[in-house]
C-alpha cells in the first residue's frame, strides 16, 4: 500500500502555539510551552524599592514567584480600577515568574514562518509580529523582559 501523501518533508508546516492576551487593547503573546498556568486572582505582596514594573511577590503553593506588571513594563498608562489583571505563570529555566496582563484571549496555533521579525530595535522584548483576522499579535520574550528588568537600577535609600 502506498502511503505517500505527495508532500515533501521540507514542505511540512511547522505549527506552534502561543498564549495570547491583551494589554491596553493591544494583543501580545508568549510561547505556550512556557506557560505553566493562569490565575484569576493572587495575593501579591509589595517589594519595597523594586523596579516599578515589579508588582511584588506571589506565594504560589509555597513557591515565591516574582510578579511583573507588563502594562507598566511596556510603558502603557495605568489600568482603570475596573480592570482585574490576570496572572500568567511562566517557567524560565526552572524558575517561575508571574506576568500580569489585562485580559487572557486564547491559545492560538500559527505557522512560525508567518511571523515577521521585529523591525524596531528600540524595543527588543518584542521578537516578532503576526497579523491575524482579529489582531496584530506581538510576540514577547519573557527572557528578554527579565534581562531588561535586571538592567534597571533599583532605587536606593539615601542615608544622612
Amino acid at each position: 500500500m502506498n502511503t505517500d501523501t505527495g508532500r515533501k518533508p521540507e514542505q511540512a508546516v511547522e505549527q506552534s502555539r502561543c498564549c495570547t492576551f491583551l494589554i491596553a487593547d493591544k494583543c501580545f503573546a508568549f510561547d505556550s510551552d512556557l506557560v505553566i498556568e493562569v490565575l484569576q486572582k493572587g495575593v501579591i505582596n509589595n517589594v519595597p524599592l523594586a523596579s516599578p514594573a515589579i508588582s511584588g511577590l506571589l506565594n504560589l503553593r509555597g513557591r515565591i514567584v516574582p510578579a511583573i506588571d507588563l502594562r507598566t513594563f511596556l510603558e502603557f498608562s495605568p489600568a482603570s480600577s475596573s480592570v482585574q489583571q490576570i496572572n500568567i505563570i511562566v517557567d524560565i529555566r526552572n524558575e517561575w515568574y508571574c506576568f500580569l496582563v489585562d485580559q487572557l484571549l486564547d491559545v492560538t496555533a500559527y505557522d512560525s514562518h508567518q511571523i515577521t521579525p521585529r523591525s524596531n530595535t528600540l524595543f527588543d522584548v518584542i521578537t516578532g509580529v503576526l497579523p491575524t483576522a482579529s489582531h496584530l499579535i506581538h510576540f514577547l520574550s519573557p527572557e528578554k523582559i527579565l534581562k531588561r528588568l535586571l538592567e534597571i537600577k533599583p532605587r536606593t535609600l539615601s542615608v544622612g
